[in-house]
């Protein structure tokens, strides 16, 4: 937006800018869109246009939308999204001369209109997330305020990531490497880390198709666990990761096996599928079990937390329904008194994103941080941000309007997919 129509667009919202920011803790983006509506030019701005690129082999997913009035939001989904130009090309036709500032609606209207089309999971949500995420970086742009002022409040300044360690992606990693990594980590200022146990190459194992791990498995993942925790001491915290690829069985053993390690808790031993089987693992042990990266939706939690099947959710915010639906999901956990934190492997924008809604819930816990953002330069090529991405172990939270990250597409453009249109 150049500075001369930023000027005279934020002096014509001026009085519900004001009101707005003047609002008390729980004031409602519906009642800030109201106070702008008779006043001034947000109510004038009409959706125009919706592009998208992909990087990472299409697993990364970066939506912009356009609008009237040179405003734009930016938003990430994850995961989901390989080969989905023309659902974000279907969702730009039915957002076109809207008003962005209808968040809740314009995400309902989309969900509802793909009930019978997916809208309950996959890629129809992952996609859904990115564009519900540009609508509430819009939004902020046109009123002035940061996400979190749009969700209600914030209850925190500083937003508390745990580093993965990536250490997965080495060919079976030995108990020294776990504590060369985890010294590194707390070195860098993190005070939690995780860790994967899960290995595919693992000689050990009976077959790769069989879920069950073998005693020289458990043996293998309780001296990785157990070199960390050695390296770092009792006051880091320490998760580990399973990715869904064991059995019930396994699951039980390994929880029990690394109760003396004391480990925040144990991720996703078993596939998200079977609700009933996380909560014969989680009564089995005191180790905390954690899981809901592949959960889609509020609908996806809501039995998972009537039973109690895990003591901490892990909703990933780029593909789980986007940042309200985040907001949604840890409310509900609340009422549980369920921890709330978010996995991420997205890129800065959507760390930034995530960090408005764990901003914005009184259960917060911790929020995923990923290793790459120090080793890969890509991540810092493809967005633009003030100051620092992180500080010891803590993400600032964004005062700007929006988001308070942008897409970076000239830095974007060299890792983009072949064959996918790049924002066209």
């Amino acid at each position: 937006m150049s500075t001369n129509n930023r000027r005279s667009f934020f002096k014509k919202g001026a009085i519900a800018t004001a009101m707005a920011a003047a609002a008390p803790f729980g004031y409602s983006l519906q009642a800030a869109v109201e106070k702008t509506s008779l006043r001034s030019s947000p109510s004038d701005l009409k959706i125009t246009e919706v592009k998208c690129g992909f990087i990472r082999g299409g697993s990364g997913l970066f939506v912009k939308i356009y609008t009237n009035q040179e405003v734009w939001g930016c938003g990430e989904g994850v995961d989901a999204t390989p080969g989905t130009y023309h659902l974000v090309k279907r969702f730009e036709r039915m957002l076109r001369d809207k008003n962005p500032l209808n968040v809740h609606r314009l995400f309902e209207d989309i969900r509802r209109a793909g009930v019978f089309g997916g809208a309950q999971a996959g890629m129809y949500i992952a996609v859904l997330s990115a564009v519900e995420s540009a609508l509430w970086d819009l939004t902020g742009k046109a009123l002035d305020l940061p996400v979190y002022q749009l969700l209600g409040g914030k209850f925190r300044d500083k937003i508390r990531v745990y580093c993965d360690t990536a250490l997965y992606q080495s060919r079976l990693p030995t108990p020294e490497d776990f504590a060369e990594n985890a010294r590194q980590a707390k070195e860098m200022g993190f005070t939690a880390i995780k860790f994967d146990l899960d290995q595919a190459n693992d000689p050990n194992k009976y077959d790769r198709y069989n879920w069950t791990a073998s005693p020289m498995e458990l043996e293998r993942m309780y001296n990785q666990i157990a070199a960390a925790r050695e390296a770092v001491g009792p006051n880091v915290d320490i998760c580990a990761d399973m990715h869904g690829r064991y059995d019930t069985t396994t699951g039980e053993r390994v929880a029990q096996l690394l109760e003396p390690l004391n480990l925040m808790w144990l991720e996703e031993p078993i596939p998200a599928e079977n609700i009933d089987a996380y909560k014969k693992i989680t009564d089995s042990t005191s180790t905390p079990i954690c899981a809901g990266e592949n959960i889609y939706l509020a609908h996806g939690f809501r039995k998972m937390l009537e039973m109690g099947a895990v003591d901490i959710i892990m909703p990933d915010l780029q593909k789980v329904g986007g940042l309200g639906e985040g907001q949604r999901i840890a409310n509900l956990s609340n009422l549980y008194y369920v921890p709330f934190a978010p996995h991420m492997v997205a890129s800065y924008l959507g760390a930034m994103a995530a960090c408005h809604v764990c901003a914005s819930v009184p259960n917060f816990m911790i929020l995923e941080w990923q290793i790459y953002f120090h080793n890969n330069p890509m991540f810092d090529e493809i967005v633009t941000y003030d100051g620092p991405k992180i500080e010891d172990g803590f993400i600032t939270l964004s005062e700007k309007p929006g988001i308070g990250v942008e897409i970076n597409e000239e830095g974007m453009r060299k890792y983009a997919t072949q064959g996918m249109p790049f924002f066209e």
